[in-house]
């Protein structure tokens, strides 16, 4: 089953009171993963949002209101990189001109069988080993 595997600040705005027409973006996306049952993510993610959120969200959350809403993403298709990923996303960053932590997103996503993956910071229609990088916030983004 494919999945659509979402990055970090796309998961941080929509509870980012701050983050205006990104927020109703991010929020549109995220019920539309929801209701599908497509969302998919990585530890790493998980780690990323909770300290996003608790760190740079205006206002930030209160660390248990964090950790609720950690919870509740971990329900969807969670990937945990093992020794094998580390060293693939290495090569990966390599190969692709990323950074680390963006390769080690894209291993992940590659892990889940993932067709998309919603992110800002990978360019948008760009392909990674046949997965497609979506932005929410571009006009005419399909979700």
């Amino acid at each position: 089953m494919s999945v659509e595997f979402c990055d970090t600040k796309v998961i941080v705005y929509a509870y980012d009171l701050s983050a205006g027409a990104k927020r109703t973006q991010s929020l549109k996306l995220l019920r539309h993963l929801w209701k599908s049952g497509d969302g998919a993510l990585s530890m790493q993610v998980l780690q990323e949002t909770f300290v996003t959120l608790t760190r740079k969200a205006v206002p930030p959350l209160a660390p248990l209101d964090a950790r609720a809403i950690v919870s509740d993403l971990s329900t969807w298709k969670v990937i945990e990189p093992g020794r094998q990923d580390i060293l693939d996303a290495i090569d990966g960053a390599l190969r692709w001109r990323v950074s680390f932590w963006d390769a080690m997103v894209l291993t992940a996503a590659r892990k889940a069988d993932a067709a998309v993956i919603w992110s800002e910071d990978l360019g948008d229609g760009q392909r990674y080993d046949g997965i497609v990088v979506r932005n929410p916030f571009r006009l005419g983004a399909e979700q």
